[in-house]
């Protein structure tokens, strides 16, 4: 009896050292991670939807109350990232990566009601609106909206308000750089009903300084105009970025790395593209056959002269990355492995095909920007032909790269964009403005790649757009971003563009109350979850 206590007793004993023990142990393990944690890069999430895109009564989403209706909804969900497309002011095709200028904004977003309020229009004036609520038809929408905006700058030339003229002033005199050259760019256009340039008078293309002279005489009530549109805009702008600043949110911006043939840029700086002296091009930008075409894109858009750039100490770049960082936070840019080694197509080719590649500047610009600027916040779009040149040049320079979830299943164990291959200084997308919307996606992939999908993530895909966008979340990639429509899961009829495609792109529009409390619960739940609330 006294020995089968004894051994009870010990046994009681043992069990309670283990006890103490597993629980010393898990103390401590709690102990490391909290001083492990506080040493983990903070994480982010973001969405993807263009201004354009947004709600609103007035034919396309712009800087009014849907632009802060958003961000009041990605607050609530914990979305510390919003991007956006190129702000400026498209030309051809509507495509805000053809833009007029790589200074100036898009007037199309300034939001009427806001100049109501500023007592520049009246609600009688925007009265009668009756556009599609589901797609922009920027043929409508330009004219009319336009129609209003040279109302309220009647207005305010007419009766101006004091404190409204010192705004403008100021703003004129801190964008002398581009301004000016735009404004004129824009009215010269409008006098030759909208032409390019290159179809204007030998004096006004070559820009002899008498006819220039002559023109802003002019054209002195239009080239005001285009100014105050400028200063309309961006008084727009900054107070929905400070709304953005004031909830935590900092707005993602976007480089292309080329500009347009007909832009200001290229006209008030031809000495600093590959062009022949009567202003066409000697050859064009593109990309060699890829995912998206078999006879690769033909962009169009004229060659920089690097070396012309670079004897010159990037002054253009850095004014350009000066004034993007004046508008959002980070910029995306466009096509970073041009930098490394361009694709030039002779100019007048049909397709991209008969094209090659060219040595970029490197690490030489973007060295000078720093210099210029300090520290810059860059997203490397680093899709398509990359080679270890190109990676390299990424890596030296510390930006993240892109990892696009619709490019990694189907391919192998190997694929770079399978999440068990991404790197925490990268950005995770479901898609982006150029793939379909997941679920448009998905239906029409082929089968092998729906197969390998659902084995990946064990999913059966009916919900395959969250299905993406929680493997986005999980991702060790520092930010992700996903697009509105896969929130939504929206089918391919929301798709923002087919490249390579000449026209239908860039109209589609969030409907009113579409992103609900329900969304962004569903989104908080996995930003929190895998701790993406920065």
């Amino acid at each position: 009896m006294h020995t089968q206590t004894q051994t009870q007793a010990q046994a009681q004993d043992t069990g309670d050292d283990t006890a103490g023990t597993t629980a010393s142990r898990l103390d401590a393990i709690r102990r490391e991670q909290e001083d492990t944690s506080s040493h983990l890069p903070a994480r982010y999430a973001g969405v993807l939807i263009h201004p354009t895109s947004l709600p609103g009564p007035y034919g396309s989403g712009d800087l009014g109350q849907g632009a802060f209706d958003l961000l009041d909804w990605l607050a609530q969900a914990r979305v510390t990232r919003w991007q956006v497309l190129p702000l400026g002011p498209t030309g051809f095709g509507d495509s805000p990566y053809q833009c007029f200028s790589a200074f100036a904004g898009n007037p199309l977003l300034i939001g009427l009601d806001a100049l109501v309020a500023d007592g520049l229009l009246t609600p009688d004036d925007l009265s009668g609106a009756a556009f599609s609520p589901t797609h922009v038809d920027y043929g409508a929408v330009i004219p009319w909206r336009m129609a209003r905006l040279r109302l309220a700058a009647e207005r305010f030339r007419a009766h101006p308000d004091a404190n409204l003229r010192q705004e403008y002033s100021v703003f004129r005199a801190e964008q002398i750089t581009w301004l000016e050259d735009y404004a004129l760019f824009i009215a010269l256009k409008g006098e030759h009903d909208g032409r390019s340039w290159l179809e204007w008078p030998e004096a006004l293309r070559l820009r002899d300084q008498a006819e220039l002279a002559a023109a802003r005489e002019r054209l002195a009530a239009e080239i005001d105009l285009q100014r105050f549109l400028q200063f309309l805009f961006f008084r727009q702008w900054n107070a929905v970025r400070q709304r953005a600043t004031s909830l935590g949110i900092r707005i993602i911006g976007d480089i292309p790395i080329f500009v347009a043939l007909d832009s200001a840029d290229v006209w008030a700086n031809p000495q600093l593209f590959q062009l022949h002296p009567n202003g066409e091009p000697r050859a064009v930008a593109g990309v060699p056959p890829d995912y998206f075409s078999a006879t690769g894109q033909l962009w169009g858009n004229p060659l920089y002269d690097w070396d012309a750039l670079d004897r010159s100490g990037y002054r253009w770049w850095i004014e350009r990355f000066r004034a993007i960082y004046r508008t959002v936070d980070i910029v995306r840019v466009d096509h970073f492995r041009g930098f490394e080694a361009y694709w030039t197509v002779p100019f007048g080719e049909t397709t991209a095909i008969r094209g090659r590649w060219e040595s970029g500047p490197g690490s030489r610009m973007f060295d000078a920007v720093r210099a210029a600027l300090g520290h810059t916040a860059v997203i490397a779009e680093d899709l398509g032909v990359i080679t270890d040149a190109v990676e390299q040049l990424r890596v030296s320079l510390g930006f993240p790269g892109m990892k696009v979830l619709q490019f990694a299943f189907g391919f192998g164990d190997r694929n770079v964009y399978l999440p068990h291959h991404h790197a925490r200084d990268s950005v995770v997308y479901s898609g982006t403005h150029d793939n379909d919307t997941t679920v448009g996606w998905y239906a029409n992939t082929e089968e092998a790649v729906r197969d390998h999908l659902r084995r990946y993530l064990s999913v059966d895909g009916n919900d395959v757009a969250w299905d993406l966008i929680r493997c986005a979340m999980q991702s060790v990639a520092q930010t992700a971003v996903v697009p509105a429509q896969d929130i939504l899961s929206l089918g391919s009829e929301a798709r923002m563009n087919l490249p390579g495609s000449a026209g239908g792109n860039w109209g589609w529009r969030l409907q009113p109350g579409a992103l609900s409390n329900a969304h962004a619960a569903r989104l908080r739940n996995l930003i929190e979850l895998y701790g993406r609330t920065g």
